[in-house]
């Protein structure tokens, strides 16, 4: 259910339930950062870590000339620079890219290094294949058993012109009828949301669920309440508690289909969330000019 103003309402509807009807379901998966010790602390790196199904969240803080390295990454990987004081050099089959600050970036498979000359923060998305990072999350045993209803990954088609590091500017002219800005690679899609200053209106929540697929909102700036709704089944047994959890920067809250969830900002200064979705979602890559980087990453 979305406010008539809100572009998702002409999303095509979602089906009622997951293709197979869910009889139990998962927590939200919260990582409160800035409640967390780091995981990783040394070379002038503050690092923490959480997962989803299919995919593991770094979040940096990094002092300057700081290097993140990558020695045999198994398939395509995101990296993300919120701030345009935090320039990036990605090191890829011998080729050094400069990136500005503000933009996202994908990173081929295989062996690179993302270097931040000037320090900053720095949020890294990679595949459950990166078993070592997985290893390291601040929620790792939560997934030790893989959560009811959400799809495996499943990658898309690689970029049609082969693999290269690819950077885009964060920073996109809003537009009527778009949603946020977005980007897809092959294995992850990216809504880097506006920034809100003040509350939300409370009477414009976007209340909709997912059949198959996790949401993960990544919290920037300000703080959030995560409304979170689960179905009823025919066994109480099985029935959860509504949620309503706050959350500060940064942190992240993984979401589970199919349940029903719309998040509050609360701060009265600026508040941003970015989407981050593992693999792509085919209901926004089929609405055109959402995705923007859709002419060089093919749907399925």
């Amino acid at each position: 259910m979305y406010d008539a103003n809100d572009p998702r309402a002409s999303l095509a509807a979602a089906p009622a339930a997951a293709p197979k009807a869910a009889t139990e379901f998962a927590g939200v998966e919260y990582a409160r950062f800035h409640d967390l010790p780091p995981a990783e602390v040394g070379g002038g790196v503050r690092t923490w870590y959480a997962r989803g199904q299919n995919f593991v969240l770094a979040y940096s803080e990094a002092e300057s000339d700081c290097s993140f390295t990558r020695e045999a990454q198994p398939d395509e990987f995101a990296v993300l620079s919120p701030d345009a004081n935090a320039p990036l050099e990605i090191t890829f089959d011998g080729k050094v890219s400069g990136v500005p600050g503000a933009s996202l970036v994908f990173v081929p498979p295989g062996r690179s290094v993302v270097r931040m000359p000037a320090g900053g923060r720095l949020v890294r998305l990679l595949t459950h294949q990166a078993t070592d990072l997985a290893a390291l999350c601040s929620n790792a045993s939560s997934y030790q058993t893989p959560h009811p209803n959400v799809a495996p990954l499943n990658p898309w088609p690689l970029p049609v012109d082969g693999y290269r590091v690819r950077a885009y500017p964060l920073e996109v002219p809003a537009e009527e009828g778009r949603f946020g800005r977005i980007w897809r690679c092959s294995t992850f899609m990216v809504n880097y949301l506006d920034v809100r200053v003040g509350p939300r209106e409370v009477t414009k929540m976007s209340p909709h669920s997912h059949a198959d697929f996790e949401q993960c909102s990544l919290a920037l700036s300000g703080e959030f309440i995560h409304h979170v709704r689960w179905p009823w089944t025919t066994n109480m047994n099985n029935w959860r508690e509504d949620e309503h959890a706050l959350c500060g920067t940064p942190s992240i809250a993984v979401i589970p289909p199919p349940a029903i969830h719309t998040t509050q900002a609360t701060s009265a200064g600026a508040n941003q969330l970015v989407d981050i979705f593992c693999p792509p979602r085919v209901d926004f890559s089929l609405k055109p000019g959402w995705v923007l980087n859709a002419d060089e990453y093919p749907m399925p």
